[in-house]
């Protein structure tokens, strides 16, 4: 995963200890170095915005730092690296969603979690793995197939429901979607259940009437988690889906998909900084165990790896 990122800061770090002639960094050898850098963010799936603050806060941090003469120069650049990049994220907090929903259930019963995103995004599947983990931590969840509306939607996520055993509350195709939703919540409260996940359309993301359906579920369900899932390989194109679908439902945080398969690295991010909202999750296979908690310091430490 991220190869192409992590070789980008491999050759960063490599260039500022070859230049590195006294015990501090000039601010002309920092500019030159980071002009380098910014062309390989880029092309490495980092937003412009995203890029330019990384720069400058490198150029902040490497500008007359003090450098060993004979000591591992390698290992004071590669910190001022990782402070950096934490740094451009630092308003974003890591949430454990484990641990909050936990917290949460000490408080109310069912927790509601809405997954949003467009079709193909992996959405479906990413649900049906927290599903499998939280059964697996001895919870019991049902599922809601709230999108009524794409041909075999209801059916794909019932065949998760049976491999991995979670009940599937469902509604004909055409039929309301927050009442699906309401129905399943009704359901869990019931039953005693200690999550309901709600499965939601993805069809084209500039609909109208999706925006108004996925703010009517929010309305009518009040998730505690709304849940952006996106492609990461998709980068840009991802970014300028979830930001319009920022503007018409909430979103509380994100999971990143088929990162297994993404050599680049840079959209997790881009999404992150530009959001300023938490990642959960990264998807990293095919089986209903590759979801990881996502951390900012082990995700940057795997670049400075």
């Amino acid at each position: 995963m991220f190869e192409r990122l992590k070789r980008t800061f491999s050759k960063f770090v490599e260039s500022v200890v070859s230049v590195v002639k006294e015990e501090t960094l000039s601010e002309k050898d920092v500019d030159a170095l980071t002009s380098d850098l910014y062309i390989d963010l880029v092309e490495s799936d980092v937003a412009v915005e995203v890029a330019d603050a990384v720069v400058e806060e490198l150029r902040k941090r490497l500008a007359g730092i003090k450098v060993p003469r004979f000591g591992d120069k390698n290992a004071v650049i590669k910190k001022a690296v990782f402070e950096a990049l934490m740094g451009v994220i630092d308003d974003v907090p890591d949430v454990d969603f484990y641990q909050d929903s936990k917290r949460l259930l000490n408080e109310t019963r069912p927790v509601v979690v809405m997954f949003l995103g467009p079709n193909g995004y992996g959405k479906t599947t990413t649900l049906a793995k927290l599903a499998f983990n939280l059964q697996e931590m001895g919870f019991r969840v049902v599922a809601a197939a709230a999108d009524t509306f794409r041909a075999g939607a209801r059916e794909q996520l019932e065949e998760h429901g049976k491999r991995v055993g979670f009940k599937v509350i469902s509604g004909p195709y055409g039929a309301d979607p927050a009442s699906v939703a309401y129905d399943a919540l009704q359901h869990a409260k019931a039953r005693g259940y200690h999550f309901v996940l709600i499965d939601t359309a993805g069809r084209m993301h500039t609909d109208a009437n999706l925006m108004e359906e996925l703010r009517k579920i929010q309305r009518v369900t009040e998730p505690h988690y709304s849940i952006f899932v996106f492609d990461a390989q998709l980068g840009n194109e991802a970014l300028e889906i979830a930001k319009y679908y920022s503007k018409y439902v909430k979103i509380d945080g994100m999971i990143a998909t088929k990162v297994d398969a993404y050599p680049k690295g840079g959209s997790i991010l881009t999404f992150i900084y530009v959001l300023k909202r938490p990642v959960y999750f990264l998807g990293v296979g095919q089986t209903y165990r590759d979801l990881v908690k996502f951390s900012k310091q082990e995700y940057i430490g795997q670049l400075l790896a």
